[in-house]
């Protein structure tokens, strides 16, 4: 557990071989992987950063610190004073739409790419510049009603209706990550890499050669349909629909998100 002085992300590595990048969704850390972290550092080395304004990494005042392309610097420099040169990727929900920011940036680095409920963005600029202004409004409502507030209008998102299925101890931890960020940190993450403040990658998919692994949950229709789509487009993907799960997958079905993750990394391991 460290924090790396270049651009000073907290992180944590754990295991051997391979180096796997790993990437928290919006509200999020590196302790949200903390439950799968055994099984998936059997083969690899992984990387576990907390995100700019995420966890105990630090929240710049300006939200301009927070956009994609800065997300993507941070990374790349961790990667770089590591030593890491290629690596495999994996990114949730907004660590997701992070992980294609990188493996555009630096194709030549990512061996495998694995998007569990992410977005290449909103195509349309008219409901992307409604999203923003949406983003924008929240972010403001952060920062007034503070971060209990926010954690309770979180989770009742139609998105995490799934989630309470889950045991009553596991909903209470992912509550306490909620209710342990800062609220100044969420507000600006939102302004800076929110879902409207990106710019659509949709055009830009097919330039990405890798083997790619898109995991969605059958509940979240939503991020099926992104999937699909997103499917139909990359040159060389594979699409898992994972049954009793909605969006966090990694959460609601971790022992079979777990087998999935692993088989498509043992699949090519030769590359």
């Amino acid at each position: 557990m460290q924090t790396d002085p270049s651009q000073s992300l907290y992180y944590q590595i754990q295991g051997e071989g391979f180096p796997l990048l790993l990437l928290h969704g919006f509200t999020g850390s590196s302790h949200n992987w903390q439950h799968i972290l055994p099984d998936l550092s059997r083969h690899h080395r992984v990387l576990v950063p907390d995100l700019i304004g995420h966890g105990r990494s630090p929240v710049p005042a300006d939200y301009r610190r927070y956009s994609m392309e800065q997300a993507v610097d941070d990374l790349l420099a961790l990667l770089d004073a590591q030593g890491i040169e290629r690596f495999d990727l994996l990114g949730y929900s907004m660590g997701g739409r992070v992980a294609l920011h990188l493996a555009l940036a630096a194709p030549e680095r990512v061996r495998l790419l694995v998007l569990e409920s992410a977005s290449p963005g909103i195509d349309d600029p008219a409901e992307r510049e409604a999203r923003r202004a949406s983003d924008n409004a929240l972010a403001e409502r952060i920062e007034r009603e503070g971060i209990e507030w926010f954690s309770d209008f979180w989770a009742n998102q139609p998105l995490f209706a799934s989630q309470r299925s889950l045991p009553a101890e596991l909903q209470q931890q992912i509550r306490q990550q909620r209710l342990s960020q800062r609220p100044q940190g969420l507000a600006n993450s939102l302004r800076g890499m929110g879902a409207g403040q990106q710019r659509s990658l949709w055009p830009e998919l097919a330039r990405l050669d890798m083997p790619v692994l898109l995991i969605a949950g059958m509940l979240d229709a939503k991020y099926v349909t992104i999937s699909q789509r997103m499917a139909s487009v990359l040159p060389h993907a594979k699409l898992r629909i994972v049954p009793g799960a909605g969006h966090t997958v990694h959460m609601e079905q971790a022992a079979l998100y777990c087998q999935i993750v692993n088989a498509f990394f043992a699949a090519h391991e030769r590359l």
